[in-house]
């Protein structure tokens, strides 16, 4: 479970047994453990690809607002709410 607030001195990885595939772009994953599935959508894909090792989120924020056409304060709230929900799923780890 989720360890409340989450800030960019986090550092987050995927846990292990879900199932990822690519459709149209977007990330479609099966939790085995739960028998859930979630749709990442792109931004939440690209997001789930940079958490395959342990990555900070303040790494995580400044990767994605090098690629992407967003501001980092924007980036770092919808990356903390993405992974808050993740948490609550408990679909990674999370560690200080």
């Amino acid at each position: 479970m989720i360890r409340t607030p989450l800030s960019i001195e986090h550092t987050v990885v995927q846990k292990q047994g879900n199932l990822v595939s690519d459709m149209n772009g977007e990330k479609v994953m099966l939790n085995i453990e739960n028998g859930n599935y979630y749709n990442l959508g792109e931004i939440g894909g690209a997001i789930w690809e940079r958490i395959q090792n342990p990555v900070s989120i303040k790494e995580l924020v400044h990767q994605l607002v090098s690629e992407y056409d967003v501001n980092e304060m924007e980036c770092e709230e919808q990356v903390i709410s993405f992974l808050e929900h993740m948490g609550k799923e408990n679909l990674i780890s999370i560690d200080q």
